[in-house]
């Protein structure tokens, strides 16, 4: 059987796998970025900082969600390289329309611009790391990703407020011109694959976000969320039976029948709800019982953060020396520890969760690289840019249900007991990720 063409081309450079970073680095970055200046968005144009949280920050991570899976697809039909280009240019149409927006709604489809664009961008990364990387290259190239992506969203905040404050809130959309920029330069040129022919699923990518975009806001809305919840996950389950007999889905069911690509998804879901539960909850939680200031607890959120920066970079050249599923195993176990930590843990100060999130940090940096190339090694080299896609989806699925079982927690009662109640259900959640990490491969094809 004659292997894909993609698969045949010449192996990335050193460059394009620089270029690759900086384009999966702008959707992190952007995502955290912009938190910080709502306050002056919010002045100058006359809105409430807190009616902008729904319509620039979670709008953005609702675009991301619902397009992941037909980027993914997209990618597939059209090459890699070309998606990843259209999505660079759709990214930077938005930064510059946002940087030109005066009132809420054009700002707002500036920002759904944004993420559709890295939506495109993050998928086709990693599928071209799949078709033009031999095996044993990709986990040190998606373990690159993983600590870029991680030092984005941690260097965000400062990032922003530095810019908003110096420059004013326009500001944050300029910054991302040169990085999109270089990002083209260093990237592949003159290299196009051919185009596959492909059918465009209409009705599954519309059920998939419906769906997907249900499931989230039910998390966020207390008062509707369940019924949302239960009609996200029936549209769901009709997107899966339309999906097993359209002619060219959007996401191939048949792709879950491989055990290594369902513990991949799972893998990465878990062990992002414990992380983003933790980012979301501890700011309440130190602030309430040690009453640590915004600076402290971002000192304490950063070390989870730069652990698991490390940890990608180690888990990518641990991978490909022990194979994805003890380096996974281990590195679920290590998350698993650091969540317990925080259970027994006594909390006086901030700086007592250090420990707990260095070594959850860690181990979620470890075990990234391992599921993220078990999930594109098995499957074939044509639906790489699915199969990135669905990764994604289960990155951003695992964080929002965090939220929503770290906004139930924290609905009333005490707060030290609840958050140690939570911290027993992440630890637990760790531990799943480590059982489900027990499908992974032994080995790296070499």
């Amino acid at each position: 059987m004659t292997p894909p063409a993609e698969e045949t081309s010449r192996p990335l450079a050193r460059r394009e796998l620089l270029a690759l970073g900086f384009s999966v680095a702008l959707v992190p970055l952007n995502s955290t970025m912009l938190a910080v200046a709502l306050p002056a968005i919010g002045h100058e144009l006359v809105v409430a900082p807190a009616a902008l949280t729904p319509w620039l920050v979670t709008s953005y991570l609702l675009v991301g969600i619902a397009l992941q899976g037909p980027a993914g697809k997209l990618g597939d039909g059209i090459g890699h390289a070309r998606a990843l280009s259209l999505g660079q240019a759709v990214f930077a149409t938005g930064a510059a329309l946002g940087y030109f927006g005066h009132a809420l709604w054009p700002l707002v489809g500036a920002r759904g611009l944004m993420a559709a664009g890295g939506a495109a961008m993050v998928p086709s990364a990693m599928a071209l790391v799949r078709v033009r990387l031999p095996p044993a290259a990709r986990p040190k190239a998606l373990g690159m990703f993983g600590a870029v992506m991680g030092f984005a969203a941690a260097v965000g905040p400062l990032l922003g407020g530095e810019l908003a404050t110096r420059m004013g809130w326009r500001a944050l959309f300029v910054v991302n011109a040169p990085i999109v920029l270089l990002a083209a330069l260093l990237g592949s040129r003159g290299e196009k694959t051919p185009r596959r022919p492909m059918k465009l699923d209409v009705v599954g990518s519309l059920l998939l976000a419906v769906s997907l975009s249900l499931l989230v806001v039910g998390t966020r809305a207390p008062r509707i969320g369940a019924v949302l919840g239960v009609l996200g996950a029936a549209l769901l389950i009709v997107f899966v039976s339309w999906e097993r007999r359209a002619t060219d889905p959007v996401i191939d069911p048949a792709m879950f029948r491989a055990r290594p690509f369902t513990a991949s998804a799972l893998t990465i879901g878990l062990q992002n709800l414990a992380m983003y539960a933790l980012l979301f909850e501890l700011p309440i939680v130190l602030a309430r019982v040690t009453g640590a200031t915004a600076a402290m607890t971002g000192r304490a959120l950063v070390a989870m953060t730069l652990a698991s920066v490390v940890g990608s970079l180690l888990g990518g050249r641990a991978t490909g020396r022990f194979g994805a599923r003890a380096v996974a195993v281990f590195g679920g176990a290590l998350g698993a520890v650091g969540a317990a930590l925080l259970v027994f843990w006594p909390l006086a100060s901030s700086s007592d969760v250090i420990p707990g999130l260095v070594l959850l940090g860690a181990g979620m940096g470890l075990a990234s690289p391992a599921a993220q190339t078990s999930a594109l090694n098995a499957v074939r080299a044509d639906q790489s840019g699915m199969a990135a896609g669905v990764s994604s989806t289960a990155r951003y699925l695992g964080g929002a249900v965090g939220v929503a079982v770290v906004a139930t927690l924290l609905a009333d009662g005490d707060m030290l007991s609840r958050h140690r109640l939570g911290a027993s259900l992440f630890a637990g959640a760790m531990c799943l990720s480590a059982l489900a990490s027990l499908g992974l491969p032994r080995r790296t094809p070499p």
